[in-house]
């Protein structure tokens, strides 16, 4: 948030972003349809989505107590807190459940291999939290439950007495309750966080407000991998609150602060701030602030072959759909873009291009050939592919692939044997700061997906023809990151 109290009361106006972001308001609208498609299938229910607030209020009020068994959009209010279930479902002791409709996973961390189910989403949790607190207040709940709808039209409990994780003393409540009082400083003003920067900036409206607040000061947020939570750590528990003063820190004396505090019953002292996590980010903000260019640590070892191919996906996380595989190939002198794309939102069409893009694999010369990426994600989608469309190629194929020692994600590279003078690692920061500048002049995977979708919508080769020249550019900057790596081991 900006500097004072909270951003819609408080913050500096003129440097609020007014239009909003394409790809927010392409989630808004993948939101919608799901809760459409879910609500066609409720089969009878009470619809209460139109009328003031006090209006639905008191027909939520009525409709339960004359044990309605399905409300829709009821509002529920007590005090001066508010709701908006999308669903108050009456249980068989006639207290009413709230279910929420979302157009994601129920759960987190969730792993088909290992078979972990996850865990509770935390902004989910929160959120059926405030309804059931509201019921309870309203007399119309005794329990601590909500529920989820998810992507996959799965409902999915939440236990809100639940602990939030295994070596946790608070449950989901404990979480509520102390976000409830922050957040009623926050909105009477007799509280002000501070701003941070971190991944979720980039679809606020007060990224560039937040960003300078955090440069202009000297932030520790602007070190890489540093968080809002070890932040206010740092600046709460050793009053340490900006760069220059945290790259002077006596590691040791902290740690040995922190182990006195712990034996005199202190657990919250640097709660999750480790050593070899400060040592990690005192050598970034020093990297950053004092050497200002790139370091490496130790060698890094890159595949010599005859082929390199520079790999990137791009991908509808809204619709569970891979739209298009892009591959830069370098050979002997010689570079070339191809695409392997669907045109249209059906699976033959996604499968189709998947199954191109193996075809044209299987062309290359076993052995002779290495492939660059960023980030796990195409890994992830790879063997989500696979499990969609078992014919193309095998579990143990896509696997192999990725396992062999050609196959290298640079990103591991980077993170663990590199830093740079940048806040962020990401693909973007680090091949702009090598000089390579992209075509488009938003580029974005987030925008390239509200782009696709509006090409579904027009066919208009125009905006294909934008993906397509971003998604090159995307593998491009990944071959200026390979080399660059090879040149700083060099040095």
């Amino acid at each position: 948030m900006p500097t004072q109290g909270v951003a819609g009361f408080y913050g500096p106006k003129d440097e609020k972003i007014i239009e909003t972001n394409p790809f927010v308001e392409l989630l808004w609208e993948s939101g919608v349809k799901h809760e459409k498609e879910v609500v066609s299938r409720l089969g009878e229910f009470l619809d209460l989505k139109t009328g003031s607030f006090d209006e639905r209020f008191l027909k939520t009020i009525e409709a339960m107590k004359k044990k309605a068994p399905l409300i829709y959009q009821g509002v529920l209010k007590h005090g001066n807190l508010m709701g908006i279930p999308d669903l108050l479902r009456k249980l068989p002791d006639d207290t009413y459940l709230p279910v929420d409709i979302k157009s994601g996973a129920g759960f987190e961390g969730a792993d088909e291999e290992t078979g972990e189910e996850g865990k509770p989403k935390k902004h989910y949790a929160l959120q059926l939290c405030l309804y059931n607190d509201l019921l309870n207040k309203l007399g119309f709940a005794y329990h601590k439950k909500g529920a989820v709808i998810d992507i996959d039209n799965v409902e999915v409990e939440y236990d809100l007495n639940a602990l939030i994780g295994v070596k946790s003393k608070e449950n989901w409540f404990d979480i509520y309750n102390k976000t409830v009082r922050e957040v009623e400083a926050l909105v009477n003003n007799k509280k002000q966080n501070k701003p941070a920067l971190g991944g979720v900036c980039k679809l606020c409206p007060w990224q560039y407000s937040c960003k300078k607040w955090c440069e202009e000061t000297k932030d520790l947020t602007n070190i890489f991998y540093l968080g809002r939570s070890v932040r206010d750590r740092m600046n709460q528990d050793v009053s340490i609150v900006d760069v220059d003063n945290f790259m002077k820190i006596d590691i040791e004396k902290v740690m040995e602060l922190k182990e006195e505090r712990k034996k005199a019953g202190d657990k919250n002292f640097l709660f999750r701030v480790g050593k070899d996590s400060l040592i990690k980010s005192v050598k970034r903000a020093k990297v950053m602030y004092q050497t200002k260019k790139p370091v490496v640590y130790g060698t890094i070892v890159l595949p010599k072959t005859e082929y390199e191919l520079f790999f990137d996906i791009e991908d509808d996380p809204t619709q569970g759909f891979v739209y298009l595989h892009g591959i830069y190939e370098r050979h002997k002198g010689k570079e070339r873009f191809l695409d392997f794309t669907a045109r249209k939102l059906s699976e033959e069409s996604e499968k189709e291009a998947w199954s191109n893009f193996w075809k044209y694999i299987k062309t290359l010369p076993e052995g002779g050939f290495s492939v660059y990426y960023y980030s796990a994600h195409e890994k992830t989608m790879y063997k989500k592919l696979q499990k969609k469309y078992t014919d193309v190629i095998s579990a143990e194929e896509v696997e192999n692939f990725f396992s062999n020692p050609n196959t290298v994600d640079l990103y591991s590279v980077v993170q663990k044997q590199t830093d740079w003078p940048l806040g962020s690692y990401s693909i973007k920061a680090i091949a702009t700061y090598l000089g390579f500048k992209w075509r488009d002049e938003t580029p974005s995977g987030a925008l390239s997906i509200q782009w696709f979708n509006e090409y579904l919508k027009t066919k208009d080769e125009t905006v294909l023809k934008r993906i397509l020249e971003y998604n090159e550019d995307d593998c491009k900057a990944t071959m200026v990151l390979k080399d660059a790596l090879e040149k700083l081991v060099l040095q």
